[in-house]
């Protein structure tokens, strides 16, 4: 597939390769396998490669280097480099979630293709596919992992205000709602923030009100 050939990986065993790119909603329809143990198996070896770069390339105490794993394991970070390949393009997908392609599903198939390549090629394929796409972004010092409503409170707590998140609105089918939140300081309304989940309705709120001059 290009996405792999971009990065000189060639995956001998196409039925696992298929598979990797499977969702539990096709397997249902089509009676095949899905991603769901590649996937188990590519977090640990991500979690391998990410570790052993950290502790070769800094001095950072082990709290340190556990925050920045993080910042480059995490689905955001997953999805990212998926989509970088073109990766979300090959998902197969059954016809009730068809139009409902996110960064959950994107980041368990590239999970998934990292076992894929390790079962059919060996670690340190693995390793120098993970290095080539990950590498750069370290390098660029990308995050991923912002708290935005950790940050908000922090902000909030130097004047001594009242922070609360309130839900105003969640519509869509009951396997794909979207929710909308607003942030509100001292009970007026600072940001509003929609998102497929609850969580991820409130960083974006929380982004918006930092975002404006008068919480900052």
């Amino acid at each position: 597939m290009e996405f792999l050939k971009k990065l000189g990986v060639e995956v001998k065993n196409k039925d696992m390769l298929l598979t990797a790119l499977t969702h539990t909603s096709y397997s249902n329809e089509h009676n095949t396998d899905n991603y769901e143990r590649l996937e188990y198996l590519g977090d640990a070896i991500l979690e391998a490669v990410t570790s052993e770069y950290f502790y070769l390339n800094t001095n950072y105490p082990e709290g340190e280097m556990t925050k920045l794993r993080a910042n480059y394991v995490c689905e955001k970070a997953l999805a990212t480099y998926a989509k970088s390949l073109g990766i979300d393009k090959y998902i197969r997908l059954g016809h009730g979630q068809m139009h409902n392609l996110n960064d959950t599903i994107i980041a368990d198939v590239f999970e998934a293709i990292t076992a894929c390549i390790y079962l059919d090629q060996g670690y340190e394929v693995a390793k120098k596919y993970l290095d080539d796409i990950i590498i750069p972004y370290i390098n660029k010092n990308s995050d991923f992992n912002t708290d935005y409503k950790t940050k908000l409170q922090e902000a909030v707590q130097t004047s001594r205000k009242s922070l609360e998140y309130v839900l105003i609105n969640e519509y869509g089918e009951a396997h794909d709602k979207t929710f909308e939140m607003v942030v509100k300081i001292d009970n007026i309304i600072y940001g509003k923030g929609k998102g497929k989940s609850k969580k991820e309705a409130e960083q974006n709120a929380a982004l918006d009100a930092l975002k404006k001059s008068a919480v900052k």
